[in-house]
């Protein structure tokens, strides 16, 4: 078994097409949405729709609960004007993702860690900023969760942890952008430091799961300029740059 997975996508529609056109070229079976699909000042209700129509295994992240469930005069910008430009029918098939799905006996998928959307689960954070993981925590925040492969996004960095009793813990990184800054629970960046689109291929053989980090280049600029329109630099920055804007880090996704 082949399976391409993506997530975080963000409304970043050229990316997500770049995408799809080279997980056709290389002959995957399965393609999989690990969630964070459409906030962002950029082609929501486009993406949604090419979504939509595919009908690929997805899960919510926590843009989608988030959308669904805050107050608009309580959102921040990205969630606030996806939600102004979704029509009835995407927000009910946004309602209708679940938290995480199971494929098979083997393959679980989850937006942040197995008990939550907003956990990052290959990466710590702490005053001095993020970075890996010890592999003790990842096993930790893995818990029980009875898969040999674990798929998640949320961090938008591409990364994968082998555990002591040989589950892999992949996060295929972001389609749809590749930086971005965030205060929770210490002020920190999450940068690719490339503005290519990300995705992973795992493939199942005869002694286990294999992984392979896709970097994509796809035309970033008209991505880019679609956020300059929207009122967001920081995001045009970090879509061109795969980095946040110095020296003020700009704002979360």
């Amino acid at each position: 078994m082949r399976i391409a997975a993506l997530s975080d996508i963000h409304g970043n529609l050229p990316a997500l097409d770049a995408v799809l056109a080279d997980v056709a070229r290389r002959g995957c079976e399965l393609v999989v949405n690990l969630g964070d699909i459409l906030s962002g000042p950029l082609f929501p209700a486009e993406t949604a729709r090419r979504l939509m129509a595919l009908d690929l295994p997805t899960i919510r992240g926590n843009h989608e609960r988030q959308l669904l469930e805050q107050a608009p005069e309580r959102m921040g910008a990205s969630d606030a004007y996806a939600r102004g430009r979704l029509d009835d029918a995407a927000l009910d098939w946004l309602r209708a993702l679940p938290a995480a799905l199971r494929l098979g006996e083997d393959v679980l998928l989850c937006h942040g860690t197995p008990r939550s959307d907003l956990e990052y689960f290959l990466e710590d954070v702490d005053a001095a900023g993020a970075r890996p993981a010890a592999p003790d925590k990842v096993a930790e925040r893995a818990g029980d969760a009875d898969a040999g492969l674990i798929l998640c996004g949320h961090t938008h960095l591409p990364r994968s942890v082998q555990l002591p009793d040989g589950r892999l813990v992949v996060n295929p990184g972001s389609v749809g952008l590749p930086a971005y800054a965030w205060d929770q629970p210490y002020p920190h960046v999450m940068e690719a430091g490339t503005p290519h689109a990300r995705y992973a291929i795992v493939e199942r053989g005869a002694h286990g799961w294999s992984v392979m980090h896709v970097a994509l280049a796809y035309d970033h600029g008209t991505s880019a300029r679609a956020a300059e329109q929207h009122g967001r630099p920081e995001w045009a920055h970090a879509l061109r740059h795969g980095r946040m804007p110095p020296p003020a880090r700009g704002a979360a996704a």
